[in-house]
Formats: structure tokens, C-alpha cells, sequence
């Protein structure tokens, strides 16, 4: 790989001229400059990212750490950090962390020893964790989305799941619904238990009935909502509609409806949450609480860019707000 000196060499002038050109940091006259432009043009020369970024102390480069999951909502935010960071000149690491805390502690030291610029963490199954690593690069902006209760400072983008809960359920119940059932997300976390206690003040507000058999404990996957499903069967009569907490379960919901002989939304109405994409190509299509997901994961890079920018001082927490999405699997009952 030919270097500068070779060019100077080939040029027949001294490496900081040659420097001077690439760089454009001072005035060079014209016909040397052709010569050194001419040199690198023959050499292929292709300038050092590495050694123009140690110069500016910028790589130009944002690493994200993210838990694997079959939900394409992941996927679907990822596609949004993506696309912000190459429209305003940035490039993206992205790391998979699989849930595991010691494979995270790895991944943030490795990403900050290649010198990027800022972090994006969506790792919300390490809710709550210490991470000692930041405390050695306390320059490093750090953007968590979608995590509940952290230990170190850091700018927030999440959803206003609270909000989320209370559209779903409040919507079942304006159809004309008294009996409704919940499947939530894992309680330890945040985000699933907001969603839960949006549904509860729904509920509360209404006056209607809770019954314990009609409120199980998912896993955010489809597995989760199928088994949901047969354990709320056995538990006894099934509510007239159901509020599942994501896309994902209420997949596997409507999978298990058909095993069971039960028609959706005639005999049982379902609501999830996030709006996949692929929820609007399910049978029926869901309706479900629209998350608004590319602007997630735009606000996080534009909250990350502005902490680089020095254009705000204090950690700041941005909530954008779910939107009903109305399809074919919730029945409008009577109300007379």
C-alpha cells in the first residue's frame, strides 16, 4: 500500500507538501500540486481513514449493541439508526450481545477501542446492570433505547408504552368489550410493565372486572403467546378480547386459535402491539398499537450527534408516541 513518503518520493518533493495537497491544510501552488496528484493517481494511493481520524479525533463511526430476538422490531429500529447514520456521513457497528453480560462488557470495550464516536445500546435484558466499562470513557456519549431503570447517565429514547397499554385496551373496550384478558411481556421489564399498567387504568377507568385467569405472563416471542393461549383455555372460560402486549405473542395467539377451533375476531378479539410489518399480512390482520420505529432509531442517532455537537448539556429522555392501528381482529360488539 503506497504511503506518502512514496509519494513525495515519486513527486520529487518533501512528505509534508505531499500532506499539505491530500489534506488541502495550505496553499500549494498549481503545477505541484498536479505532480503530487498525478504521484497518488499512479501509486493508487488511497488516503488513511484510521490516521485522518486520530488527527480529528473522529471516526465518523457509531457502534450499536443490540439483543438478538425473532421480532422483527428490532430489525425494523436497526434499519432506522442505519439509514439516519448514512444520510447525515456516518457508519454503523453493530453488535449482537445475545442477552449475555459478560459478551456486552466485550463488545462496548471492543467498539470503543476502535475509536467510535458514540454508542446506542437496545439491550433492555440488561435492565438495570452497572456497566464499569463507561466509567473509562466518561467522553463517550451513550444512547439507550427502550431500557427501563439504568445506573449510569445517559440520554433515553423510548416509546410511551404506559400510554400504548391504555390506547389498546381503552379501544377494546369502546368495541363493546367488558371481558378482557392481557397477555403481557416479561414484568422485570420496564416497557412490558408500563404496558400492563396501561391496561389496568383502562380497565379501573371503565369499572370493569380483572379475573386472575385472564392475565398471563408472556415472553415477547410467538412461543410465548401460543402457550398464553392454551394455559388461558384451561384456566376456564376465555374473555371476549385480549390485549397482547406485542406482534410476536399475538402471532402465536392467532397460530393457537386455529389449533383450538377458535374463530378470530368472532369468537375471540385480539389487539397486539409495535405494528410489524408483517401484522398487516397476518390472517386477519391485526390491529395492534403502532410503534413508531424508523423514528426511534432517527431520534436516537440525532440525540447522539447533538451530545457530539456539545449542543446540549443535560441527559435528556425522548418519548414519541404510540398510534392506534385498526385491521380485522377485534369485533365491534353491540353496546345497546
Amino acid at each position: 500500500m503506497a504511503t506518502m513518503k512514496d509519494i513525495a518520493k515519486l513527486a520529487g518533493v518533501s512528505t509534508s507538501t505531499v500532506s499539505h495537497v491530500i489534506n488541502q491544510s495550505r496553499f500549494v501552488s498549481e503545477a505541484i500540486s498536479e505532480r503530487v496528484n498525478q504521484a497518488a493517481s499512479q501509486l493508487n494511493y488511497t488516503p488513511s481513514a484510521l490516521a485522518r481520524s486520530l488527527k480529528v479525533n473522529r471516526t465518523n463511526t457509531i457502534g450499536m449493541l443490540v439483543t438478538t430476538s425473532t421480532n422483527p422490531f428490532f430489525g425494523e429500529v436497526v434499519k432506522g439508526v442505519e439509514r439516519s447514520c448514512y444520510h447525515q456521513g456516518y457508519n454503523l457497528i453493530l453488535c449482537n450481545t445475545e442477552g449475555d453480560h459478560e459478551r456486552m462488557r466485550q463488545s462496548i470495550n471492543t467498539l470503543l477501542q476502535k475509536r467510535v464516536d458514540g454508542l446506542i445500546l437496545m439491550c433492555s435484558s440488561l435492565e438495570g446492570e452497572r456497566i464499569d466499562v463507561f466509567d473509562k470513557y466518561p467522553d463517550i456519549p451513550v444512547v439507550v433505547m427502550d431500557w427501563g431503570p439504568m445506573l449510569f447517565t445517559s440520554d433515553k429514547i423510548q416509546d410511551n408504552s404506559l400510554r400504548g397499554g391504555y390506547l389498546a385496551a381503552k379501544y377494546l373496550i369502546d368495541c363493546g368489550h367488558t371481558q378482557v384478558g392481557c397477555i403481557t411481556g416479561p414484568l422485570a421489564k420496564h416497557q412490558a410493565q408500563m404496558r400492563y399498567e396501561g391496561y389496568k387504568r383502562a380497565m379501573n377507568e371503565a369499572g370493569n372486572e380483572f379475573k386472575a385467569n385472564w392475565i398471563i405472563e408472556g415472553d415477547f416471542e410467538c412461543e410465548g403467546g401460543y402457550n398464553a393461549l392454551h394455559k388461558m383455555v384451561e384456566k376456564g372460560p376465555l374473555p371476549s378480547a385480549i390485549f397482547v402486549c406485542n406482534d410476536m405473542m399475538a402471532l402465536g395467539v392467532i397460530n393457537a386459535a386455529a389449533e383450538l377451533g377458535i374463530k378470530i375476531p368472532d369468537q375471540l378479539s385480539i389487539i397486539g402491539y409495535d405494528d410489524i410489518h408483517i401484522a398487516r399480512f397476518m390472517t386477519p390482520a391485526l390491529t395492534t398499537i403502532h410503534q413508531p420505529k424508523y423514528r426511534l432509531g432517527k431520534a436516537a442517532v440525532e440525540a447522539l450527534l447533538q451530545r457530539l455537537e456539545n449542543s446540549v448539556e443535560e441527559s435528556q429522555v425522548v418519548q414519541l408516541e404510540p398510534t392506534l392501528v385498526e385491521r380485522h381482529t377485534v369485533k365491534k360488539l353491540s353496546l345497546s
